[in-house]
């Protein structure tokens, strides 16, 4: 039996999103919403999700525009604000009504502002590599690459181009884990590899402040009494050292985890990680 089935629903606009649905949990067991990056889709959980998968359902989603979800007509719609109110078309559609969240990155934008528009949804959460504040150095980083340059030919060229818009990310990386997380970021058509969003999603995050350096630390005020682990990339140049420990100091339930040797974004796979979120996880078992 697959680890998970493919889901689809019907976003506010009409589109077709997809996520993979992890239900190999007994029933009553905690539901928990995975929400990934920018540019990224639901394969970025799957070390999670195969940690998790006989405790937890997990619902991996795509945002419009990434991996097996419709491509929006419409690039304006391409914002945070939107996507929180089709993951709540998602919740909606499985009939959900309170959850665990894992945010990555934009998903972590994402875990802030649904609490604060929808409050009472989200009863733990996981944030992984960004916070109320973005440090600028990382957001030039992503815009010199995200929807510019010529697709890749060939896997090979496909590889050092992810190499390439990474640098300093994964310095442990070996050859193979190099390839393998590249085949997170591609799908295979016909032999080569295709990336899986919209480049159109650059139009927002240029012209919109509230996608590319939001201020949230207002929003994130409304989570103090949310349980929390907050992830850290020790190289990431997304999220700060000293916002992080912001964080820590005025959350009351908040365990911060800083992952040696990693940068933007921990990939979930690493034992600390997967410590601390069992630890999360368990008050909810």
């Amino acid at each position: 039996m697959a680890d998970f089935t493919n889901g689809y629903f019907t976003n506010p606009d009409g589109l077709k999103q997809h996520y993979r649905d992890y239900n190999r949990a007994p029933d009553g067991a905690p539901v928990v919403l995975c929400m990934p990056g920018l540019t990224r889709n639901a394969k970025d959980f799957s070390y999670i999700a195969d940690h998790l998968k006989y405790r937890c359902r997990l619902i991996c989603a795509e945002q419009r525009g990434r991996g097996l979800s419709e491509w929006d007509p419409d690039p304006s719609r391409y914002s945070p604000v939107t996507y929180v109110g089709d993951m709540m078309a998602l919740l909606d559609h499985l009939g959900l009504t309170e959850i665990i969240t894992i945010g990555t990155s934009l998903g972590g934008l994402m875990t802030i502002m649904m609490n604060a528009m929808h409050p009472g949804t989200i009863k733990a959460a996981v944030i992984n590599d960004i916070g109320p504040e973005i440090d600028p150095k990382g957001i030039e980083r992503i815009k010199s690459y995200v929807g510019i340059g010529t697709p890749p030919a060939t896997w090979d060229e496909a590889v050092a181009a992810v190499k390439t818009a990474n640098p300093g990310v994964y310095p442990n990386f070996t050859d193979q884990e190099w390839v393998d997380f590249t085949h997170m970021l591609y799908t295979d058509k016909d032999g080569a590899p295709v990336a899986q969003y919209d480049p159109a999603i650059r139009k927002n995050f240029d012209d919109q402040d509230d996608q590319s350096a939001p201020d949230l630390w207002p929003l994130f005020t409304m989570m103090h009494s949310i349980p929390m682990v907050v992830l850290r990339g020790a190289l990431s140049d997304i999220l700060a050292a000293d916002t992080l420990e912001r964080m820590q100091a005025e959350h009351p339930d908040l365990v911060a985890i800083t992952v040696p040797n990693v940068g933007h974004v921990p990939l979930m796979r690493e034992k600390i990680v997967q410590d601390a979120i069992d630890a999360l996880i368990a008050r909810f078992l």
